[in-house]
């Protein structure tokens, strides 16, 4: 699509692709933080139900603000489940487990590579010479390394 930014076209159908890629993973952890919240059981059930939900929160506003740049930049969003599932990178959550634990453990993986993933955004939209989405991606790195402090920290016992 036409738009008056002012970066090549080449380097906006790369960015709106790296977008892209990183929405279906977005979308993918937000299903996978609303699976803990529904799920999890245990003595903090409270405090996790909470907490997934929390994140939940911030993750969609990462989705939001991915398509609307995608979308910005001249592409087209794809937000749909089924583009999700097909491009997404994060590791297949289970539906079967339910332990507070269990479900610390997998959302932090999940955390943990979709901060990764945003980090390579920055590098890859820096490379392109597109601040702003590097900027995006700096934001959503910085909210995705506090939420996995606070999941990691339910995992640390003083072992």
């Amino acid at each position: 699509m036409k738009t008056k930014i002012d970066l090549p076209a080449a380097a906006r159908t790369k960015l709106v692709e790296l977008l892209n890629a990183r929405l279906a993973d977005a979308i993918d952890l937000q299903t996978q933080c609303k699976q803990a919240h529904w799920n999890v059981k245990g003595p903090s059930f409270i405090a996790l139900h909470k907490l997934f939900d929390e994140i939940n929160e911030d993750v969609e506003e990462y989705v939001d603000d991915l398509a609307e740049r995608a979308v910005a930049l001249g592409g087209i969003a794809e937000g749909t489940a089924r583009a999700a599932v097909k491009r997404s990178t994060l590791e297949e959550y289970s539906v079967k487990i339910t332990g507070e634990e269990d479900h610390l453990d997998a959302l932090s993986t999940a955390l943990a590579h979709f901060g990764k993933q945003a980090r390579a955004g920055i590098e890859a939209s820096n490379d392109l010479k597109d601040a702003d989405t590097a900027d995006l991606f700096t934001e959503i790195s910085r909210g995705v390394d506090k939420w996995l402090w606070m999941v990691e920290a339910h995992l640390q016992n003083g072992r």
